[in-house]
């Protein structure tokens, strides 16, 4: 079992404790690293070292603490908690990530840009080893080299700290959930020049769908420390193997053949006894930093990255719909896709201060190259009459209802190399007291060869400059007036009708806004007026008759309005609360996209007792407007209505060091579909966690 497994982990991670050198009657010596981890400032947005209050764009940011206290320790749950964000888990080992109606395509760690392809998340990734996620929204070509008018997340990952401290949690909860996590960090010498920091975590758990086990291990090892009176080197890699039996691939047909919208059990599926699907994940990443000057900064980052999976998937489908009396009308299709990626990203940049006009101004300057490659291979049941291929029993129907087909030879599926050469820069200039400006440019050549599925062979090689302009105003010293202009340059991997790739989608994107300070700085509230414009966006069109899903580019417009108020109300409660409003138009100014909630909101406020501050709680909620979404394949509308969910918590400090914690998650036993985007299925109903944490 995977969480005993951890436990050795963890108790090898905790003994760190009684054997590291204790520092606490020492005065350290102040050196370059030690200031490094006290004050690590993402450069998530513009690439400068910027408080988000100061930043032209909405950017939420999502803390460990926020993830520990609601027990968000995957990546989908953590951004459940942002705002704006919507996460589209349209299978169950399949996401999405969505903002201001688009796909988010880019990811970065620590402030580098790496593209995602297709912006799909396979398996839950777990969020223990990262410090915080932060979300900017809008595009942010300037940093990622591609994107389009969603935003940009930025995973900044966990450091050596200063002090050696320690944590366990274990926990248990629904569904025979069992989890376990350890977080070890100690300097290394008695001058805390170097330092280390592990992270273990491993969790078990079944499901309230039927036939679903997830198990999952992470592990996350960083070393930091001081080359010399101005360098430093930090080392680190992760891995997580994940390993899910029982999933969907697809998920629920929606649609009675009487053209109306069918309804099941919350744990339907369309899984059997057979299917299962395991990932790997592996990065592992260098960061050599070096002080040209009092106010210059040279910064050299490596990443890798590394992606495979197997699988043995079925995937249940129709064109007429499900017979309401009988159950029937459902077609299977077996497939055997083992995958791998693979990926390169090396990044040099410098940045610092200048004056100029008797004023102080600020700029970044890099170059970065990337490269990765993707093998997607596939295996079909070697009998062409083997039961799976053909009708399936009434829905819901048994696990056992067919054997696992007999796979044929693997081969070759699809093959892509892909490189992606850029130059950026950004300058930040002190115009008056005031008045701050930001312009920006970023050189992408991108270039992609291999096959797609058929045999189509591409070569491709494409450019972009794309500038990036900002403005603040500080109006008074807790109010600020910003503006900000982006190009859209976003090469997409759907291909047309014929198997060739589609352009890049093109466009502009702009945000007006305003950014206050309230309650002596410790509350950050915006308001933001965002619009978009993107041309020839990947967008689904059909099935071929070979069976390949093709794409057509479609032009989209994007409008809307964001407020989100941040920050500590008193010494005792902390409050996020964020609402979007928005409008997606087509070319001829119809509405599209109605699978995209138009309308969403969260809240999230913990507290404590004032008159017993070792007890906090907090809930957690989220609204969406109603959405539907016309099923191609049968011409039947499936709507999901309005409907909110809410989550609680609450913790108990026993000791200084001992804490207990219990979580409750969908209070009110909300039944919904979890996503229109492609395919969906319900919900988790109410649920429960209990964990027990001791700090050292």
């Amino acid at each position: 079992m995977r969480v005993r497994k951890a436990v050795a982990l963890s108790i090898a991670v905790a003994s760190g404790v009684v054997h590291a050198q204790d520092f606490s009657g020492q005065t350290l010596e102040t050196v370059l690293i030690t200031a490094k981890r006290d004050d690590r400032v993402s450069k998530g947005a513009v690439g400068l070292d910027l408080d988000i209050a100061d930043t032209p764009q909405s950017i939420s940011v999502v803390t460990s603490e926020q993830m520990d206290k609601f027990g968000a320790d995957n990546i989908n749950d953590a951004l459940r908690l942002a705002t704006g964000i919507n996460v589209e888990e349209w299978e169950t080992n399949r996401t999405n990530y969505m903002a201001r109606g688009f796909e988010i395509k880019n990811t970065q760690v620590d402030g580098v840009g790496l593209p995602n392809d297709w912006g799909i998340v396979t398996g839950a990734m777990d969020s223990f080893g990262y410090e915080k996620l932060e979300v900017i929204r809008g595009a942010n070509g300037l940093l990622t080299g591609v994107g389009n008018s969603a935003g940009t997340i930025n995973y900044v990952r966990k450091r050596p700290t200063n002090v050696a401290q320690g944590s366990i949690d274990v926990s248990a909860g629904s569904w025979d959930q069992r989890r376990i996590e350890a977080d070890y960090s100690t300097p290394f010498t008695a001058d805390g020049k170097w330092a280390g920091r592990v992270v273990v975590a491993a969790e078990e758990q079944d499901s309230y769908l039927r036939l679903l086990s997830n198990e999952r291990t992470f592990v996350y090892g960083v070393i930091d420390g001081q080359l010399g009176e101005r360098s430093t080197l930090t080392l680190g890699a992760s891995y997580q193997e994940a390993n899910t039996d029982g999933n969907m691939w697809g998920a629920l047909v929606l649609a009675y053949s009487d053209g109306t919208q069918a309804e099941f059990p919350r744990n339907a599926t369309t899984a059997l006894d057979w299917t299962y699907w395991n990932t790997e994940n592996t990065t592992a990443f260098a960061e050599y930093t070096f002080k040209l000057a009092e106010a210059w900064d040279f910064k050299l980052t490596y990443n890798y990255r590394k992606y495979e999976d197997v699988s043995s998937l079925f995937f249940a489908w129709t064109q007429t719909g499900i017979d309401r009396d009988t159950g029937l009308g459902l077609m299977g299709n077996p497939g055997h896709w083992p995958t791998a990626d693979e990926a390169h990203l090396v990044e040099a940049s410098v940045n610092g201060r200048f004056e100029l006009f008797g004023r102080e101004h600020e700029a970044m300057l890099g170059l970065s190259y990337g490269n990765s490659e993707h093998t997607q291979q596939v295996s079909y049941t070697a009998d062409p009459d083997d039961p799976s291929w053909g009708a399936l029993p009434p829905f819901p129907y048994a696990g056992d209802a067919f054997d696992e087909p007999v796979w044929g030879p693997v081969q070759l599926d699809s093959f892509a190399d892909q490189t992606l050469k850029r130059g950026f820069g950004a300058t930040r200039l002190s115009v008056t007291d005031k008045l701050k400006a930001i312009v920006g440019f970023n050189y992408a050549e991108y270039h992609r060869d291999g096959t797609l599925s058929g045999g189509v062979a591409f070569d491709q090689t494409e450019s972009e400059i794309s500038p990036y302009a900002g403005l603040t105003y500080q109006v008074l010293d807790q109010l600020m007036l910003y503006g900000s202009y982006s190009d859209i340059y976003q090469p997409q991997d759907q291909y047309d009708i014929t198997g060739q790739y589609l352009v890049a989608s093109k466009g502009l994107n702009y945000e007006v806004g305003v950014k206050a300070e309230l309650l002596e700085k410790r509350v950050l509230a915006t308001v933001a007026l965002f619009k978009a414009e993107q041309e020839d966006l990947a967008t689904f069109a059909g099935m071929s008759d070979g069976g390949q899903y093709y794409y057509e580019g479609v032009d989209v417009s994007s409008k809307g309005i964001e407020l989100e108020v941040v920050g500590r109300l008193s010494e005792h409660v902390d409050l996020v609360f964020g609402y979007t409003s928005l409008q997606l138009e087509g070319a001829q100014g119809e509405d599209i996209y109605e699978w995209v909630p138009r309308r969403t909101a969260n809240l999230s406020l913990s507290a404590q007792l004032p008159s017993f501050t070792a007890v906090s709680f907090g809930i957690n909620g989220r609204w969406q407007s109603d959405i539907a979404k016309l099923d191609e394949y049968t011409n039947v509308i499936i709507r999901q209505d309005s409907y909110a969910t809410l989550n609680a918590f609450a913790s108990w400090n026993v000791t200084d060091k001992l804490h207990v914690r219990a979580n409750v998650r969908n209070i009110t036993d909300e039944k919904y579909i979890t996503s229109l985007y492609q395919v969906g299925f319900y919900a988790a109903p109410r649920n429960y966690e209990l964990g027990v944490g001791y700090r050292f």
